[in-house]
């Protein structure tokens, strides 16, 4: 499994077990936010401590993510984002879009804050 899920009462963990969030595995990481939309999450939280590459493929299913949490007014949070993906974000201007965390308990906190 390319990508860990866990749920919690408010929010779900989605842990990239991939060292590159590209073509080959962004449709899993799609299918899995937009599976997770279905079963009404609203809260959704990616940690990409395990991935340090990161292409257009990559990037487009975070938007998904992002997305679809905005359409049910819920929180689309991205966290431990390694120094590669951190710049391929950035050159992007994604982290103008995106909600970006240090790390994935200050990722929870906030959505907890928000409550």
């Amino acid at each position: 499994m390319n990508f860990e899920i866990k749920k919690h009462d408010n929010f779900v963990i989605i842990e990239a077990n991939v060292e590159k969030l590209d073509s080959l595995v962004a449709p899993e990481l799609k299918a899995s936010l937009v599976a997770l939309g279905q079963e009404n999450h609203k809260n959704l939280i990616v940690n990409l401590a395990n991935s340090k590459y990161c292409d257009s493929s990559g990037l487009s299913a975070l938007l998904v993510g992002n997305r679809l949490t905005k359409s049910v007014n819920g929180t689309f949070i991205i966290c431990d984002l390694q120094p590669s993906v951190k710049k391929m974000i950035e050159i992007s201007q994604l982290h103008t879009v995106l909600n970006i965390t240090k790390d994935e308990p200050s990722a929870v906190e906030y959505i907890l804050d928000l409550d």
